[in-house]
């Protein structure tokens, strides 16, 4: 058997057949921001999706879809809120069904992004075998998925583990587009990267080759930190500090084994790595001192997003 991994980003959605040695078969991509409603969405998807499957040769033999999406819900399948895509906007759509009834019943489970991640890790990846860990996925965003004894913990409502937005900072903190101030991610996102360099650029007169940009992003400052740029190499030891502080804190609440760092910024562990590791066993409780180890995702950056997607729809 197979499955169908989707994951929908604010451009652009990933789509593509797995196997169950986590080898994807067969891949394309679709606009997602080309959509101002969902049903013209879904009907494109539906297309992508058989032409994918008739690629990869598995007609008939498909056990079902996984979706990763921005406010997915696992529980109700559902995409709330999600305002960041063209045809989310303020209202629950219920994704999972209409994409079902597209293809002609094939069942389809469906979970925010860093949930679908964290799955795929543990599938396919760097937490294989794994039972307690946190994923932390570092991107536009700050997002993650919690998994303790084995199960993605979902909560309530099945929005659980926001941790990008818990408060790094209590006073004068940065605003966050959440609405609230002082979210990690607005310190420790590839945006809270290339903030951080606008905001010590103004405040010094630190001689930098950030200075001749226009406009920063967490790239730029990324390729300055391996010319040894010093401001670079400081915006990452502040970057990497406040990710320990935070992390320090999330092993209080779950004792995981360890804490799998994924996505764009994540690229720069030679920076990261150091800082996080010192800040968070500086503040974490001696019970778990020097006891949890930071690992980086194993999976292929490319097909990332697809496998952790698909992990889902094996347990359908």
């Amino acid at each position: 058997m197979y499955v169908v991994g989707i994951d929908i980003g604010g451009q652009t959605t990933k789509l593509g057949v797995v196997d169950a040695r986590g080898t994807v078969l067969a891949q394309t991509v679709i606009r997602t921001d080309t959509h101002a409603e969902v049903a013209p969405y879904i009907a494109d998807l539906a297309v992508a999706l058989n032409k994918v499957i008739a690629e990869a040769g598995v007609e008939g033999k498909v056990k079902g879809i996984g979706v990763g999406a921005p406010n997915g819900n696992y529980y109700t399948g559902t995409i709330e809120n999600a305002v960041n895509l063209s045809w989310g906007g303020t209202t629950t759509i219920e994704f999972a069904k209409l994409l079902s009834e597209a293809m002609n019943g094939l069942p389809v489970a469906l979970t925010n992004d860093a949930n679908a991640a964290a799955v795929g890790e543990m599938t396919y990846g760097a937490a294989r075998g794994m039972k307690n860990f946190i994923m932390i996925t570092l991107g536009t965003g700050v997002g993650s998925g919690i998994v303790i004894n084995g199960d993605v913990v979902y909560g309530h409502d099945g929005f659980a583990g926001e941790l990008g937005h818990v408060a790094a900072v209590r006073n004068n903190g940065r605003t966050c587009n959440c609405g609230k101030t002082g979210c990690l991610e607005t310190y420790a996102s590839a945006t809270g990267v290339a903030r951080t360099a606008r905001e010590w650029l103004e405040m010094s007169d630190e001689p930098s080759v950030l200075r001749g940009l226009d406009s920063i992003a967490s790239k730029d400052v990324y390729e300055a930190a391996k010319e040894g740029d010093k401001l670079a190499l400081k915006i990452f030891e502040f970057t990497g500090k406040m990710l320990g502080r935070s992390f320090a804190d999330f092993i209080a609440f779950s004792a995981p084994e360890a804490i799998v760092l994924f996505g764009g910024l994540a690229r720069a562990k030679e920076f990261l790595t150091e800082p996080i590791l010192e800040s968070m066993n500086a503040n974490v409780l001696s019970l778990w001192r020097n006891k949890v180890e930071l690992v980086y995702s194993q999976l292929k950056e490319s097909d990332a997003a697809i496998l952790g997607a698909s992990a889902l729809a094996w347990e359908l």
